[in-house]
């Protein structure tokens, strides 16, 4: 069996690359396309690193179980099916769910960090970099954890300032002229979508 292709999509929080990721899923079968997002990696909250103040950070490379994200990665590239209970990001209002990863001929490995952790890197045969300005990074971020994540207004936005992006500017921006492919989403990545499922459907 040919291995699979390993395309990689990473960007800043807020960038869009969880809606990219969808709208990938819809227009690909399951038997063409798996998507594997580092979201569902997350270390238990006890396990994550407090700041200065006592509040937890959750963005930094440390706060994935990337052992375990590799592992389930090399799983799929043989060909073996991989199940992972979903990670709610502590919303005590949503009850978790089993996700179930299938094998494919394109594997997708989407997340913050994949390009900063040079196993992962090595694995890729494809990266992509979502990017948009800052100010809609931040709109979209208040919207995403208020409604899906239940998170506090003030909580996201002293998240965004003293985590989210410090952190893309050191382990997330410095990888950008790595990546094979830049998908602009200011406006839209209706175009950039149109060419990476052109590209997927060719595999």
């Amino acid at each position: 069996m040919k291995k699979p292709y390993l395309i990689g999509i990473t960007g800043g929080s807020g960038s869009g690359k969880t809606t990219f990721i969808k709208e990938l899923r819809v227009r690909c079968s399951e038997s063409q396309l798996c998507i594997i997002s580092q979201d569902e990696y997350y270390k238990v909250r006890e396990d994550q690193v407090e700041d200065l103040e006592g509040v937890k950070n959750f963005d930094l490379p440390s706060s994935i179980d990337n052992k375990a994200f590799i592992l389930d990665i090399k799983k799929l590239r043989r060909g073996e099916a991989v199940s992972r209970k979903e990670y709610t990001f502590n919303n005590k209002q949503k009850e978790a769910s089993i996700i179930e990863y299938k094998p494919a001929k394109v594997i997708i490995v989407e997340g913050l960090f994949v390009f900063y952790n040079s196993q992962i890197k090595r694995m890729l045969d494809l990266k992509i970099f979502l990017q948009a300005k800052e100010n809609l990074k931040v709109i979209r971020r208040i919207k995403r954890d208020r409604m899906e994540r239940n998170y506090p207004l003030d909580d996201v936005l002293y998240r965004y300032e003293n985590h989210v992006m410090p952190t893309y500017q050191k382990y997330i921006e410095p990888f950008l002229p790595e990546a094979d492919l830049v998908v602009n989403n200011n406006v839209s990545f209706e175009k950039g979508l149109d060419v990476v499922t052109a590209f997927i459907l060719s595999h």
